[in-house]
């Protein structure tokens, strides 16, 4: 199976800077195995990948065939981690207009996310989008009670019972939730929905890889058994204590190098149009578990070749303050050749015979090389090809990493406390008693 790879040739970074770090990290990874580290009781995900309910697991796989066979549409509602890892694997492993293809070639159900904005207008077309389509829901929160997801599923829910009876809606919303506690649980038990258990030691950036995102993941045809595998095989390489032999911690190391140096921002780079959204979820792990106590990378993102001709000015000649972390697949399963042209007006034929992806490539080679010369340093993530296999053991090398870089850092990865200040505001201002 492939190898995750990690390039720091161009970090622009002394050795003994690296080296000074090592013991940080180990102490890192001796707290975070150990347990007894800040955040503790959300470390569940640390050993989910091959420690998972077996049972529950099958019961997602049946699960999302009963969707598929009765269903046009799944809506998956919920916010935050509750969305952001499913819709990364979705739009990476699935073909890039997804839900326009036709039934009979998509044989899936189209995958539709709500909950996880405010807006009237977003919700509205969505309901006329669904009008004349078959709909099943996986509304998906632990409490039941956050904001978003709760007005979208209260909406979307009393549209299904319109359309189909209170009975058959029961049968089509998929719940999952807290195994015991809850607003959505106790409404599940009192509706009877089929639901499935959000861990209560796993916080919602680091679920992708429980029932949160694999259902929507296996509704959309994804295989959840080489996904969990890579995560399984992530968990145990990316254990190794010894730093040089594990690329997780490699990367963790130097975050926080360029991060002691003045470095302020982390760029997320893909070069392929269907990762773009796993900068959305990689920007929600490091932002929420790092951004605390005036400390933290601000972690943004560059979907390339497109913002190089929108962002490349400033990171090619503007403040010294940024890095690039680029996410690279080395192997395309489709790609396009391009061939001579009898008249060569827009002089490309330079290109004839090469395929796209290796103009890709030398796109990103070229511009690495650019921005080092720049002084922006660059560190390169690399997978074999995008598939589910390398998605998981990729989401799993994020998610270890964070933890890691979190404590070295010296804060608690695992909470969030700054989220609820708005919605205080909000529920003050909204009259909420």
């Amino acid at each position: 199976m492939g190898k995750i790879k990690f390039d720091f040739e161009n970090a622009l970074t002394k050795s003994h800077e690296y080296e000074y770090l090592k013991p940080m990290i180990q102490a890192a990874h001796q707290t975070l195995h150990a347990g007894n580290g800040a955040g503790n009781d959300y470390i569940g995900w640390l050993d989910y990948p091959t420690s998972y309910d077996k049972a529950e697991f099958e019961r997602i796989k049946d699960a999302a065939q009963r969707i598929n066979a009765m269903a046009d549409v799944l809506i998956v509602i919920g916010i935050g981690g509750s969305y952001l890892g499913a819709k990364t694997v979705i739009d990476a492993l699935t073909h890039s207009f997804y839900n326009e293809l036709p039934k009979e070639k998509r044989k899936t159900a189209k995958i539709y996310f709500a909950g996880h904005q405010i807006s009237g207008t977003y919700l509205t077309d969505l309901l006329e989008m669904i009008e004349n389509e078959s709909v099943c829901i996986n509304v998906i929160s632990k409490s039941g009670t956050t904001t978003e997801p709760a007005i979208a599923f209260r909406v979307l829910k009393k549209a299904l019972e319109a359309k189909y009876g209170k009975e058959e809606a029961v049968k089509r919303i998929f719940a999952t939730t807290d195994a015991k506690n809850g607003a959505l649980r106790a409404l599940s038990t009192a509706n009877g929905y089929e639901t499935f258990v959000i861990p209560a030691n796993v916080g919602g950036r680091y679920s992708v890889i429980t029932p949160v995102g694999l259902l929507p993941i296996a509704t959309a045809g994804i295989d959840i058994d080489a996904f969990m595998q890579g995560a399984a095989d992530g968990q145990k390489e990316f254990s190794v204590e010894n730093i040089d032999e594990n690329p997780c911690y490699q990367y963790a190391i130097l975050r926080n190098v360029l991060y002691n140096k003045g470095k302020a921002i982390e760029v997320l780079v893909n070069y392929e149009p269907s990762m773009a959204f796993l900068a959305e979820w990689w920007m929600q792990l490091y932002g929420e578990s790092e951004g605390k106590d005036g400390k933290g990378l601000f972690p943004t993102k560059m979907n390339n070749t497109t913002d190089l001709h929108s962002m490349g000015q400033m990171i090619q000649d503007g403040p010294r303050h940024v890095f690039e972390t680029v996410v690279r697949v080395e192997n395309f399963e489709k790609d396009v050749v391009l061939e001579l042209e009898e008249n060569d007006l827009d002089g490309l034929n330079y290109l004839a015979g090469k395929t796209m992806s290796y103009v890709n490539e030398n796109a990103f080679k070229g511009t690495l090389e650019a921005h080092v010369d720049g002084n922006v340093p660059n560190l390169v993530v690399s997978i074999e090809k995008k598939d589910a296999y390398n998605l998981g053991k990729l989401m799993y090398f994020f998610m270890k990493a964070c933890g890691i870089s979190g404590y070295v850092l010296g804060v608690n990865p695992f909470d969030q406390p700054g989220v609820e200040a708005y919605k205080k505001n909000m529920f003050r201002l909204l009259g909420k008693k």
